[in-house]
């Protein structure tokens, strides 16, 4: 039976549910299950056919009298405001009706709960890094005892999460889409990572688009903020200016941008606060992880690690448990994750790069010992934004329709490369016969440490269903090298 939190607060009272996917799907049976009346529509078959499979009731909005309608739960995915506001927006307006996404119900239904038997959330916002840090959170929280559901822009929707008596803390990832359509918003621990231009064609400018990011922060009991951007370190000025806004906040610096990026004159209101805090490039604890590598990781571990001290201060369980828990986390599915070794081999599965912006991060994460796999449908560009990285690379193993444009490129650089054809080729050329141009292990080992990085910089499409199957299929050709051994396993990790 799937989780469930029901939603009371509407009920006897009818709801128009919009959007039926991953979330509209679980809101209404959430609104039904507390007793709500809901009428769902969708504007694609695919979702009313969705809902109907389940009994839900279909009412066509267009068509509908909205005079009877308590609210309008929209799902993320369509315009509240820019570049207009979707059509059932525009009609929820003329009715006089609220406009609402499922987190809102799930912070209503929190705020009913006595103070004291509320479980805690964190909530994660940012333009890079949530997820990462979301599921580190909650990797932390779990590995130190604390019954942990986590969801909202990752994994389950969150009325679809166990409900509030099975869980202590929710840790929940939350876009400016979500944030945006949950005035309720009320997190015990909120963090903001970062702000760079995103989604803006949804948001109408910067301004907007941060404005709406800082809502979690300013509305949650404790903050951790990143101040290495501007936008992000004005919205830190602004609350710090207001007595009361939380109850702490620890602002993070990323220790790897360039001195002038931060300067002393910007970091003197929150030293005159006495709220600067920082675990950095500098500590055990932004060091312990053998997933979370490169310098864009530093402050996804560091805001997690604030986030659960600030969540349990004083907890001996918390500070224990921190340094091991970072050890143990195994990264998110396709994204740098650690699959496990062989024979002085790191295989890394980062699927997730379907374009070179993305692979960049993984090319300059893993030392200068990378036996790359890349290709696919490529993007428009190639590669050839990679070539700072492509010291880094001792050998190439090239696959899909990329590989002739790949080898070319390579080429002028002067790396080398194997044109493989398919992933199972190129697995299988690494563990049974590494370039000569290897450095030795000590003691004259033929087989080197190095990583093996599938970090294809393009389209999966050619050859696969998605990234993600890609991703899975590598973890499937390198699960069977003998000797192979998973991550967290034996040592493995």
């Amino acid at each position: 039976m799937p989780h469930m939190i029901a939603v009371t607060t509407f009920a006897g009272r009818t709801v128009a549910v919009f959007g039926l996917a991953r979330s509209g799907l679980p809101a209404a049976r959430a609104l039904l299950a507390g007793g709500a009346k809901v009428a769902c529509w969708d504007d694609s078959s695919r979702g009313r056919d969705a809902a109907a499979a389940e009994g839900l009731p279909l009412v066509d909005l267009r068509e509908a009298d909205w005079g009877q309608f308590a609210a309008l739960v929209l799902t993320p995915g369509v315009p509240l405001t820019h570049p207009e506001p979707h059509w059932t927006v525009k009609r929820a307006g003329a009715a006089g009706v609220e406009v609402i996404g499922d987190t809102e119900l799930f912070f209503r239904e929190l705020a009913l709960r006595p103070e004291g038997t509320r479980p805690k959330v964190v909530g994660i916002t940012g333009t890079n890094g949530k997820s990462t840090t979301t599921a580190l959170t909650a990797h932390l929280l779990r590995h130190a005892g604390k019954r942990v559901a986590m969801g909202g822009n990752i994994g389950e929707a969150v009325l679809g999460l166990a409900p509030f008596s099975d869980v202590d803390v929710y840790v929940l990832e939350l876009s400016s889409y979500q944030i945006d359509l949950t005035p309720g918003v009320a997190c015990d621990v909120g963090i903001l990572l970062n702000l760079s231009p995103d989604h803006l064609d949804r948001h109408g400018s910067m301004e907007h688009y941060a404005e709406v990011k800082g809502r979690l922060v300013g509305r949650a009991r404790a903050a951790v903020v990143g101040i290495d951007d501007p936008y992000s370190r004005a919205i830190a000025k602004r609350f710090l200016e207001h007595d009361g806004w939380c109850e702490a906040i620890h602002i993070l610096v990323d220790p790897t941008r360039p001195p002038s990026a931060v300067t002393v004159a910007d970091m003197e209101p929150f030293r005159k606060a006495n709220c600067l805090h920082q675990i950095s490039a500098g500590t055990a604890v932004a060091t312990a992880s053998p997933v979370l590598r490169g310098p864009h990781n530093l402050q996804n571990i560091a805001a997690a690690a604030n986030a659960s001290f600030v969540l349990y201060r004083g907890a001996e369980s918390i500070g224990d448990s921190l340094l091991d828990g970072i050890r143990t986390f195994p990264g998110l599915a396709h994204r740098m994750e650690l699959l496990g070794s062989a024979n002085g081999l790191d295989f890394v599965n980062d699927s997730k790069a379907t374009n070179a912006d993305s692979t960049a991060k993984a090319l300059n994460s893993f030392g200068d010992n990378i036996l790359w796999i890349a290709g696919g449908r490529a993007k428009d560009g190639g590669i050839e934004s990679l070539a700072p990285f492509f010291g880094n690379v001792r050998h190439a193993y090239l696959i899909g329709e990329a590989s002739e444009a790949f080898a070319a490129t390579l080429g002028q650089h002067g790396v080398a490369f194997s044109r493989c054809g398919t992933m199972a080729n190129a697995v299988a050329e690494i563990s049974l016969d590494l370039p000569p141009t290897l450095p030795l292990k000590a003691g004259g080992d033929a087989r080197a440490e190095a990583t093996v990085l599938l970090s294809p910089a393009c389209a999966s499409f050619d050859h696969f269903k998605d990234f993600e199957d890609r991703g899975d299929q590598f973890r499937r050709l390198v699960a069977a090298i003998p000797g192979f051994v998973p991550f967290g396993e034996k040592g493995g990790g």
